[in-house]
């Protein structure tokens, strides 16, 4: 598409720039949401309104909500882009922190800059949301301005899936990959299935662990979203904050957080709780749909020996293969997620940097980064996990 010709795409929609969600409604959003191939509970008017109302993600918080939304002439939202204005790179999961340093030590501002993204969730969804590839061209073209008129360093568009990646790649970003791990289920019957697959040595870990913790005295109770009570989330709330506390750090989410995804998607949320001589002791936070379950937040208010595997990986396992879903993604990170199941898959970032020289310098780092990445991927695979498929 020519600039002539996505220029005048643009002008077919009205521009607004939100500061809340509650300024587009949870009905055109959702509606939005509903036509979107590569959508998911993480971009829901809930779960987003939820991370801006209770101040987990707000301009106090460091991230300034910007949200670009392009109406047609009918009055419907016609594309939307999640976006912050950032004055920080924490709660992201796609690094940038050597670049920060590299502009400061050169006399020059990193922050703020523009993200989309989900933030502190590193998954996998669409970020051009539109109605169709007009509105998606123009909601580009008004990004690329909007960034022109705040005068911020850089736009970052983080996880976004590969289709989108590469329509960012053709107006002008710079596509950065990444690996995550996620569990894919060929439809087992039961948990025993799906451990006879694993090499030897793994499935005997695996059984080892499960068996510490059941030797432990520790019993697993799993709460559906539509069952969980205030008293589920304020014991999850205290888990997931004493593990913070741990690692000497500031959970980036809160109580009013979780209260309102628990009563606003409740069919999309998962609770596990580890109890022990009848109290519980642990706790982790799922979100799924029908087809992927999401790995998200887990803590301890006491240590046991693997409880982390069984309350994170093995029991989500285990409602992954009752409820037939599909696929199980573990989270960021983690190489010894590949131990118990999970397999490398690529994920993508994309950057515009507005000083040419740093853009410059950034294009040739990604270059290299990108071979690694690939090696690695390589790498990884060799290790697969699974026995040999029979001839």
């Amino acid at each position: 598409m020519t600039n002539q010709t996505t220029e005048q795409s643009a002008s077919q929609f009205a521009t607004r720039i939100v500061a809340s969600l509650s300024e587009v409604g949870q009905t055109a959003w959702d509606e939005l949401l509903g036509l979107q191939a590569d959508a998911n509970p993480f971009l829901s008017f809930t779960f987003l309104h939820a991370l801006h109302e209770s101040g987990s993600a707000s301009e106090k918080a460091g991230w300034q909500p910007q949200y670009i939304t392009l109406w047609n002439q009918a009055g419907q939202l016609a594309a939307a882009l999640p976006l912050y204005v950032k004055y920080h790179s924490y709660g992201e999961y796609v690094f940038d922190w050597a670049w920060a340093d590299a502009y400061q030590r050169n006399g020059l501002e990193y922050y703020p800059k523009l993200l989309s993204a989900i933030p502190f969730t590193p998954v996998t969804g669409g970020r051009l949301l539109a109605r169709d590839a007009t509105a998606r061209a123009a909601l580009i073209k008004v990004l690329q301005s909007l960034r022109r008129d705040t005068q911020t360093s850089s736009t970052h568009i983080l996880y976004p899936p590969a289709e989108q990646a590469e329509a960012l790649q053709q107006a002008g970003f710079m596509l950065r990959s990444g690996v995550q791990f996620h569990w894919l289920n060929p439809g087992y019957r039961d948990f025993d299935e799906f451990l006879a697959t694993l090499e030897r040595k793994k499935r005997k870990n695996i059984v080892a662990e499960r068996r510490k913790v059941a030797e432990a005295g520790v019993r697993l109770r799993r709460v559906r979203g539509v069952d969980a009570t205030e008293a589920d989330w304020v014991f999850f709330n205290r888990c997931y904050a004493h593990t913070y506390a741990e690692h000497r750090s500031t959970p980036y989410l809160n109580l009013d957080f979780f209260l309102r995804i628990g009563a606003g998607m409740p069919h999309n949320i998962l609770l596990i709780v580890a109890e022990r001589d009848g109290r519980p002791i642990a706790s982790s936070l799922l979100i799924h749909t029908g087809q992927t379950l999401y790995g998200r937040y887990w803590g301890a208010l006491e240590f046991v020996p693997c409880l982390h595997f069984e309350t994170a990986y093995y029991q989500p396992l285990e409602f992954c293969i009752e409820q037939k879903i599909a696929c199980f993604e573990g989270g960021a990170q983690g190489e010894h997620k590949m131990a118990r199941g999970f397999l490398p898959q690529k994920t993508w970032s994309a950057h515009w940097l507005a000083h040419p020289g740093f853009a410059d310098a950034v294009a040739n780092f990604l270059e290299q980064e990108a071979d690694g990445i690939d090696s690695y991927m390589d790498e990884l695979n060799d290790r697969n996990p699974f026995r040999p498929a029979p001839p």
